[in-house]
């Protein structure tokens, strides 16, 4: 029942911008571009996730030792780094039928521009990450650079069709600088978001509709959502998607507004449910659960059995596990963490 009432939003809102619904109909009802544009989901795939996910946090709270005593927010790195980027590099070669799959043909020619903006966005957006880390005075972390390219990715879904490739490399640029202040900025008001959801998905699914507005150059997109403007025909030779920069900022104000539907209506229609599935069934495990681990209490087996905390708090810590695997190793033995 949860998951069909979390599915809801993405159902009405993909209606409204896919199915030809009131943002599809912007620009024919109130003149406004070609009404809201999303080539391959930016908005209804990433942004809607992204929004979601924050109101999830929120309801949830952080987890235990993410703040310190004083509110300070702590790192709890992820223990399996080679994982994060493998999972990154499947994520990045499954976009490349994500994004030009949505031409919903081979035969259209635009896929050549989709393929290289999809690419380069994804490597600058990594890079950038890498460099805003670094003039942070901060080592270039590879989970970040890895947030960054996702965050490239997400961010170029939307514009894929409608852009030049430079402008693929400057959303993506923006995204990987984008990614790295929203990540510092939800920690610092409290909001725990472990993998970077809200800041890769939402932020950057949103900077990806509106990123459409400026950047669409008004070649690709002739006819959409049903649009035809004679003047824009006679200026132009036809009326493509187009941006800002290109001289239709009635598009621009169409993505604002897109955007806006989007962060409000998924936040506000998540949090009621979750607040709601809350009373009936609270959604956070108790303090002893968490402490000692999800797997053992509600899957019935352990996924690290040779290292586990306790709910009386005793168990080894990272470094001590680290230490004692490392001696495992020396001297061919085996060293398992006991309850004292």
């Amino acid at each position: 029942m949860f998951g069909l009432w979390i599915a809801l939003p993405y159902c009405l809102y993909g209606n409204w911008v896919w199915g030809g619904g009131w943002l599809a109909q912007g620009g024919v009802n109130w003149g406004l571009g070609h009404g809201a544009v999303d080539f391959a989901g930016s908005g209804v795939v990433h942004a809607m996730g992204g929004v979601i996910a924050l109101a999830g946090a929120t309801v949830l709270g952080p987890r235990i030792g993410k703040y310190d005593s004083q509110g300070r927010p702590k790192a709890m790195p992820g223990h399996d780094v080679p994982m994060v980027a493998l999972g990154t590099f499947i994520l990045a070669f499954g976009w490349f039928g994500f994004n030009p799959g949505s031409t919903l043909a081979g035969t259209d020619l635009r896929i050549s521009y989709i393929v290289v903006n999809t690419m380069l966005a994804g490597i600058v957006g990594a890079l950038a990450a890498m460099v805003t880390l670094m003039l942070k005075g901060l080592k270039p972390d590879p989970t970040m650079c890895c947030n960054g390219m996702l965050a490239g990715l997400v961010a170029i879904t939307a514009p894929c069709a409608f852009i030049d490739p430079w402008a693929a490399a400057v959303i993506g640029l923006v995204a990987g600088w984008l990614v790295v202040v929203s990540v510092f900025f939800w920690e610092r008001v409290g909001v725990d978001d472990p993998v970077g959801a809200i800041s890769v998905h939402g932020v950057n699914g949103l900077w990806g509709v509106i990123s459409v507005g400026i950047f669409a150059t008004g070649q690709y997109g002739a006819g959409w959502n049903g649009v035809v403007r004679d003047g824009m025909v006679k200026l132009y030779g036809s009326d493509g998607v187009r941006g800002l920069l290109y001289g239709d900022f009635s598009q621009f104000f169409m993505q604002v507004i897109d955007a806006s539907v989007v962060a409000v209506f998924g936040f506000c229609m998540a949090y009621v449910w979750f607040k709601v599935s809350d009373l009936i069934t609270p959604i956070r495990v108790s303090k002893e659960t968490e402490i000692e681990g999800l797997d053992g209490p509600e899957m019935g087996t352990l996924g690290y059995p040779d290292f586990q905390l306790h709910p009386s708090g005793v168990g080894l810590s990272t470094v001590g596990v680290a230490a004692a695997s490392t001696a495992a190793e020396l001297h061919g033995r085996k060293v398992v963490a006991e309850q004292n």
